[in-house]
């Protein structure tokens, strides 16, 4: 009799939850799971891969790092036949891709070649672009660039927020492990080769990343808003020192006898500041110590920044 296959799975975050789902669903022999503690500094919004895979009596492991050859040597014990990566964070040694039978494959949360790297549903948002998707592909040593097995698109609405994308992302996600699953483990995943010449990477975000440079066209301006606004850190500001996070706002038409300079007050109720070629509303905001001004201390003319 043929044992089932093994499948060792990396996973974090709501990606690595929802495949990781699937596959136990599915029955799949997973004898181990990787994943992170939880960062205290970070907003755990989704749901625990850890959690999930001991509910289901798969043991856990997370180790700080996977360079450690006693991990590679476990990993060579249970002797895998695929290896699969839901938005693990860390990158995966070549010592490790090298194991597993059928190979290693990466879930990524773009439509590659573009938007390899980091976070790359906040920076499809901020670039204003209106679709994005999954891509599963053959892990290599290099960063989100090896072969395609399947992508699955997604539409990325005018009003989205990184939020609502990352959803439509994660079902994505497994829409393309369910349609690729069965070919990996028989050891027959497609393979189509990335398209260099139209590759984008972007490196990762963090909170100090999130200042708003009024100085660019307000529909910018709005998607920055909307690719940082809750559950992620938000996109801010200041006025006088006094930093405030900008939750949510609009684009706004400013008559000519309106215009100020970019990243002045243009109006108090509402609260308009200017942008390069119009205004940005702000329609909710918090201020991030407890002393800090109000709403009505803007005064028109002042810059912000």
């Amino acid at each position: 009799m043929t044992s089932s296959p093994q499948v060792i799975v990396f996973g974090y975050h709501e990606v690595g939850y929802r495949c990781l789902e699937w596959l136990l669903s599915r029955g799949v022999s997973v004898p181990v799971v990787f994943t992170h503690e939880d960062d205290a500094r970070e907003r755990i919004w989704f749901r625990s891969v850890a959690g999930l895979a001991r509910d289901a009596g798969v043991p856990v492991l997370t180790p700080s790092s996977l360079k450690d050859p006693a991990i590679v040597a476990r990993i060579s014990e249970w002797r895998p036949d695929v290896l699969y990566s839901f938005y693990y964070r860390n990158m995966i040694p070549r010592e490790i891709l090298a194991i597993p039978r059928y190979g290693a494959f990466n879930m990524h949360g773009s439509l590659l070649p573009r938007y390899r790297g980091r976070v790359p549903i906040n920076w499809a948002i901020i670039h204003g672009e209106r679709e994005t998707g999954a891509t599963l592909h053959h892990m290599v040593a290099r960063a989100d660039a090896g072969d395609i097995v399947d992508q699955e698109a997604c539409p990325i609405g005018p009003d989205d927020t990184a939020y609502d994308v990352f959803l439509k992302v994660t079902e994505a996600a497994v829409t393309v492990l369910a349609r690729s699953h069965d070919a990996i483990i028989a050891g027959r995943a497609p393979r189509r080769p990335q398209d260099e010449s139209r590759a984008t990477t972007f490196g990762g975000r963090g909170p100090e990343d999130g200042r708003i440079d009024w100085d660019r066209d307000a529909v910018s301006v709005f998607n920055f808003v909307r690719a940082l606004t809750e559950p992620y850190p938000g996109a801010f500001s200041a006025l006088r020192g006094a930093r405030f996070r900008v939750w949510w706002g609009r684009p706004v038409v400013l008559a000519p006898g309106d215009r100020k300079p970019a990243g002045c007050v243009v109006s108090v109720e509402p609260l308009i500041v200017a942008t390069r070629d119009g205004g940005f509303r702000v329609d909710r905001l918090e201020w991030a110590e407890p002393d800090a001004p109000g709403r009505r201390d803007f005064i028109i003319g002042e810059r912000v920044g």
